[in-house]
C-alpha cells in the first residue's frame, strides 16, 4: 500500500516525497483512514513505528478541509507530549508534512523564554505542540485560549501519568470544546491508561500493531551480572574498545536512574579518555539541545541520560542502549531500548545488572517476555579493578589540597627582604611565614603597614558575619545580590540610609 491509496491530499503526499517517504508503518496503514473520518483514536504502539505521522498527517488534511482560520491566541489542533525533546520533534514533523501548506506550527515547553511563548500565540497556530506545564502557564496568564481546538492529540499518554502529568491533562481536558477529535497515543496500556481514554475517548477505533510492552525484534538483549561499585570500570572498558562481547559501540545512550548518577559517569568517562555528555532535568534548555545535536552529529559518542530521554529521541543509527542501571519500572525498559533498531535497523541493548536490581531484571523479563543473554566479563577483569589501572582515575586525580603548589599571579614578582626570589611554599609554610615575617611577599602581623590581627589570625585578614575570608574578598557563603549560600549565616541588616547597588 502506498500513502495516496490512504486518502491523503496532495500537498501532503509532496511533503512526504520530499523526505523520501513512499511505504507507511502498519500504525500509518490503520490510523489514517480512522483519523480522515474525524474518528476518535486510541493507538497502543511503541515508539519507532511511525505514531507521529499517523496522527499528523490526516490531521493536516482535516485542517485545510475544513477552511477555518487560527484566531489570536487560539490554537486549531493541540498536540501534547511529556517531555520538551519530544515536543520540539513533533514540531518539527508537522513543519516538514504542512511545508506545502499555510498552516502555522508553533512549540512552547520549559526552559525557553515565556514572554516569547506569549508572543508566538498573539498571531494564533494552526498546529500547537506543548507540554502540559507551559500550556497552563500561557492559559493563567490569558496569553492562550483553548476554545477554538479541533483536534486533540495525547502523546506518550504512558509517561504522561508516569511523570505526575494526570492533574495537568484533567484541568487542560476540561477547558477544551465538547466537540472536538481526541487522538490517545501510548505505548503501554495499563489500567490507568485504559481508564484514562475512557474518559477522553467517544466510541473510538482501536489500532494497536503489536501486542502490549513487547520489545522491538530487531533489539539483541544482553545482560551482565555484576556488582554496582564495578559498573563504571566496565563501561569504560566497553568504550575504549577493551571489551566487546556486545559488538563494535558506534555510539551508545547510557541510561541512569538519577540526574547526579548521569553527571558522575560523564565525569569518570571524561577523566577515562572518553567523551561524552549528559542530557536530563537539571540541564537548561540550551545544554540539552547542544548536547543532542553534538551526539547526533557524531562529535560525541556517549550521550548519558535518565527516562527524560527515553522517549522523544529519534537518533538515526544509535547502535547501543546500555542500561548502566535497570529501571524499576519494567515498562520503561520498553520506552529506553526503543531508541535504537528503528527504522527497519538493528539494534544491541545492554543492561548491567547489580545483585540488588535482581528483581527489576526478572520484572523486565516477564513484562516483555524475552530472556535476556548473560554474556561474561572479561578475564583479568576483577584484577583490573582492584588496581584501578583500567580506571584511568590515578593518574587524573588532583593531589591533596596541602600539597599543592602555591598560586602566584603571572605578572607579580615575589621575592625575600634580600631582594632574591621566594621560594615556592606549600599553604601551611605561607601561613607560617605570614605569621613569622619572613615572607617579603605579604606584611607580617607586626609589620607597619599591616592592619591589627583580629581574633589571633595574622594581619590582612577580615572577620565576617559568614565566616573569613582573606582582605579585599567577598564574605563567604554570599552571593551577589544578597542570597545565602549552603545555609550559612544570615546578612546582617543594612544600615538605614546606607547605599545600595542595582
Amino acid at each position: 500500500m502506498t500513502f495516496a491509496q490512504l486518502g491523503l491530499s496532495q500537498p501532503v503526499l509532496q511533503a512526504l516525497e520530499l523526505k523520501s517517504y513512499t511505504t507507511p508503518t502498519p500504525i500509518q496503514e490503520q490510523a489514517i483512514p480512522t483519523v480522515l473520518e474525524g474518528r476518535d483514536l486510541l493507538g497502543i504502539a511503541q515508539t519507532g513505528t511511525g505514531k507521529t505521522a499517523a496522527f499528523m498527517l490526516p490531521s493536516i488534511d482535516r485542517l485545510i478541509a475544513s477552511g477555518k482560520t487560527a484566531q489570536r491566541k487560539c490554537c486549531r489542533m493541540l498536540v501534547l507530549a511529556p517531555t520538551r525533546e519530544l515536543a520540539g520533534q513533533i514540531a518539527q514533523s508537522a513543519r516538514d508534512y504542512s511545508a506545502l501548506t499555510t498552516l502555522r506550527t508553533q512549540s512552547i515547553f520549559g526552559g525557553t523564554s515565556v514572554s516569547k511563548d506569549r508572543q508566538k500565540m498573539m498571531r494564533g497556530s494552526d498546529v500547537l505542540v506543548a507540554t502540559p506545564g507551559r500550556l497552563l502557564d500561557l492559559i493563567d496568564q490569558n496569553a492562550l485560549s483553548l476554545a477554538g481546538v479541533e483536534i486533540l492529540v495525547l502523546d506518550e499518554a504512558d509517561q504522561m501519568l508516569d511523570l505526575g502529568f494526570i492533574h495537568a491533562l484533567r484541568r487542560i481536558v476540561g477547558l477544551l470544546p465538547q466537540r472536538r477529535q481526541t487522538l490517545f497515543f501510548s505505548a503501554t496500556m495499563p489500567n490507568a491508561i485504559k481508564q484514562l481514554a475512557d474518559s477522553y475517548l467517544s466510541n473510538p477505533a482501536q489500532v494497536a500493531v503489536r501486542p502490549v510492552a513487547t520489545t522491538a525484534d530487531l533489539v539483541e538483549q544482553k545482560v551482565v551480572l555484576i556488582n554496582q561499585d564495578e559498573k563504571q570500570a566496565l563501561i569504560e572498558m566497553i568504550f575504549r574498545g577493551q571489551y566487546s562481547p556486545a559488538g563494535e559501540v558506534v555510539n551508545a545512550l547510557v541510561f541512569t536512574r538519577t540526574k547526579h548518577g548521569a553527571d558522575r559517569v560523564v565525569r569518570k568517562l571524561g577523566q577515562a579518555g572518553v567523551r561524552a555528555d549528559a542530557i536530563h532535568g537539571n540541564k537548561s534548555q540550551s545544554q540539552r539541545e547542544r548536547a543532542l545535536a553534538d551526539f547526533k552529529s557524531g562529535r560525541t559518542k556517549v550521550l548519558v541520560a535518565t527516562d527524560i530521554a527515553a522517549r522523544g529521541i529519534d537518533i538515526s543509527g544509535l547502535s547501543h542502549v546500555i542500561n548502566y542501571e535497570l529501571p524499576n519500572v519494567p515498562e520503561q525498559y520498553v520506552h529506553r531500548i526503543g531508541r535504537t533498531a528503528r527504522a527497519g535497523a538493528k539494534g544491541i541493548a545492554l543492561s548491567l545488572c547489580a545483585g540488588d536490581e535482581r528483581a527489576y531484571l526478572r520484572d523486565i523479563q516477564k513484562l516483555t517476555g524475552v530472556t535476556l543473554e548473560k554474556l561474561p566479563l572479561p578475564d583479568d577483569f576483577r584484577s583490573a579493578v582492584e588496581s584501578g589501572i583500567e580506571h584511568g582515575h590515578e593518574a587524573n586525580s588532583r593531589p591533596p589540597r596541602q600539597d599543592r603548589g602555591r598560586k602566584r599571579h603571572p605578572n607579580v614578582r615575589i621575592t625575600t627582604p634580600q631582594g632574591k626570589p621566594a621560594p615556592r611554599r606549600n599553604e601551611g609554610d605561607d601561613r607560617a611565614a605570614r605569621a613569622t615575617g619572613t615572607d617579603g611577599a605579604r606584611p607580617a602581623a607586626n609589620h607597619p603597614g599591616a592592619k591589627p590581627a583580629r581574633s589571633g589570625k595574622p594581619g590582612g585578614f577580615k572577620k565576617w558575619s559568614g565566616g573569613q575570608n582573606r582582605q579585599g574578598g567577598k564574605p563567604a557563603g554570599r552571593t551577589e545580590g544578597g542570597e545565602n549560600r549552603g545555609g550559612n549565616q544570615p546578612m546582617r541588616r543594612r544600615r538605614q540610609g546606607a547605599r545600595t547597588t542595582s
